[in-house]
């Protein structure tokens, strides 16, 4: 009987032997120098210092707000420090909060943390992430993420909310493309997690399914379409112009300005060339999504004469009497995506509160445009960008004097609420 069970036994032992070989194939040495540098590289991708590091701040400290439209949260500190840091986690502990969500001690994550999309990062690339977080300054700063009201405050509602929207799962590396096409969808899908913010959410906050990467709002800001719809997505756009804009911030289309010129200071900026090329190849490969082009509003309409009569006299200075802008300087608005999203959200912005463009190491000129919202009235911002999204061939629905007034009061919360 003894033997009898001991052969039982054997193939389970060796299954047990496999796996435990198979774990340990794929977690680095974090000792190693090419395996520090290769995390500090994946954590750029995936632009960890974005919400774990204050402006101003220590690195990777946390405290930053998440603005979400069920409160805010407040990223953790993520330093090594033992008492208030990841310094005392295990690295499945750090692998499992990250793929996910499932945080020290089992307490549920938020997806305002995009583990959603990090689960598709492979361990190997988070254990790595882990390996440099351990070579960073420990921060001994104590932070309550969960700042939600209630009845969001209770972590334990993210065991349906994962049931519904969160399928876990490395990425899968589709055999039918190019190697650079699979590295590609890998960034952009998994660690860049561009989805969290360019795809649309529904009143939960789980991902709209079939829209994915078409445009979303959030934080008084509209992500745009990065699908190959021409007339709001990158459809007119070509692999280069996708990279020179994620390596400095601006092509002949755009300027980055809010949180996309965030994401490219701290993040795409710093990737390699091959690594943005790959995500552009990707990119440019998705199908065009969203709507089709509206009708654009007669230029006899009143707001469209009004309109024009006050970008002539405020904006044709920097943007041309044609929209054409200037390349790297003033971003143009004639056929420009970005002008003609659904929603004006960052546009009705920008014309508020002025923008500073992002400056990076391949463009260090930084150009500012001035606020508006002590010069023009809301009804008169309304006939501006009205005018702006649908001349010289835009086309895009009509902005409001209301439209403009909620996004002023908006701001002014923001402000008020800012440390």
């Amino acid at each position: 009987m003894r033997s009898g069970a001991l052969r039982l036994a054997l193939p389970a032992l060796a299954l047990v032997l496999i796996v435990s070989m198979a774990a340990r194939a794929q977690t680095p040495n974090k000792q190693s120098f090419e395996v520090i540098e290769h995390g500090r590289y994946m954590a750029t991708a995936a632009d960890c210092t974005a919400c774990h590091t204050v402006k101003g701040g220590q690195p990777f400290a946390g405290g930053g707000a998440l603005e979400t439209p069920f409160g805010v949260l407040l990223a953790p500190n993520i330093t090594p420090d033992l008492q208030t840091g990841i310094g005392g986690w295990t690295d499945d502990a750090f692998v499992n909060a990250v793929q996910n969500g499932i945080g020290h001690g089992g307490i549920y994550l938020y997806p305002a943390m995009p583990y959603t999309y990090y689960s598709k990062m492979t361990r190997a690339d988070v254990i790595a992430i882990r390996a440099y977080l351990d070579t960073v300054q420990p921060v001994h700063n104590r932070v309550v993420a969960n700042q939600l009201p209630f009845p969001f405050n209770q972590r334990e509602t993210m065991v349906g909310w994962n049931a519904l929207y969160f399928r876990p799962g490395d990425f899968k590396p589709d055999p039918s493309q190019s190697e650079e096409w699979n590295r590609g969808a890998y960034l952009v899908e998994g660690a860049e997690h561009c989805g969290l913010c360019h795809t649309p959410k529904n009143a939960m906050g789980g991902d709209e399914g079939g829209r994915a990467m078409q445009g979303s709002a959030l934080q008084n800001w509209y992500a745009p379409d990065l699908t190959g719809n021409r007339h709001a997505g990158l459809g007119d756009w070509t692999v280069d112009d996708i990279v020179l804009y994620l390596k400095t911030g601006r092509n002949r289309y755009d300027i980055a300005s809010g949180p996309m010129a965030e994401a490219v200071t701290n993040s795409t900026s710093h990737l390699t060339d091959a690594d943005l090329r790959a995500m552009a190849v990707y990119l440019k490969s998705l199908p065009p999504g969203g709507r089709a082009a509206p009708q654009p509003i007669s230029d006899q309409d009143p707001a469209m004469q009004h309109g024009r009569a006050i970008y002539d006299n405020q904006c044709a200075a920097c943007h041309g009497g044609g929209g054409q802008g200037i390349v790297g300087l003033f971003p143009r608005l004639s056929a420009a995506p970005l002008v003609q999203q659904e929603q004006a959200a960052s546009l009705i912005r920008v014309v508020l509160e002025g923008s500073r463009a992002v400056a990076t190491a391949g463009a260090p000129t930084g150009p500012a445009m001035p606020s508006f919202a002590w010069q023009l009235p809301d009804a008169d911002i309304a006939d501006v960008i009205t005018y702006i999204r649908n001349a010289w061939g835009n086309a895009a629905p009509a902005v409001s004097a209301n439209d403009v007034g909620k996004m002023r009061q908006a701001l002014h919360r923001e402000a008020q609420q800012a440390p």
